[in-house]
């Protein structure tokens, strides 16, 4: 008896260590906040004297994406990315010493889109 039940122990741990675990992963849901024309957003950017000097107020600002395109060969899962154009902005005002004012004017831009304007680049956040 005492050996038919240490055997049933072991085919029972033996199952159970071959079987695969079935783990369901919770889906997380990323709120994307897409701003259209119309709505204002803050552009962050460095203060530098650069940005400053090139971007000034009324300048329309075109706003860029991040979107993958593929993979390299050689580094395995790095993404290439590309840069595509979603929508202009329209800098209204500064806003402190590291932003500006913008209002959209075309395009459904995001928060963390780019405005490139030269050499200048600002971050695009939703105004409060």
């Amino acid at each position: 008896m005492k050996k038919l039940i240490t055997v049933v122990a072991l085919l029972v741990f033996s199952a159970l260590a071959v079987s695969p675990v079935v783990v369901n992963a919770a889906q997380n849901v990323k709120s994307k906040v897409v701003m259209k024309e119309g709505n204002k957003v803050h552009l962050f950017h460095s203060g530098t004297e650069l940005v400053k000097k090139e971007i000034c107020l009324n300048d329309v600002i075109p706003v860029y994406r991040d979107v993958p395109v593929g993979y390299r060969a050689l580094k395995g899962a790095d993404q290439m990315k590309n840069l595509k154009e979603v929508g202009k902005v329209k800098v209204l005002s500064y806003v402190g010493d590291h932003y500006f004012e913008a209002e959209i004017v075309e395009g459904e831009v995001m928060s963390g889109d780019v405005a490139k304007k030269a050499g200048a680049y600002c971050l695009v956040q939703p105004a409060e």
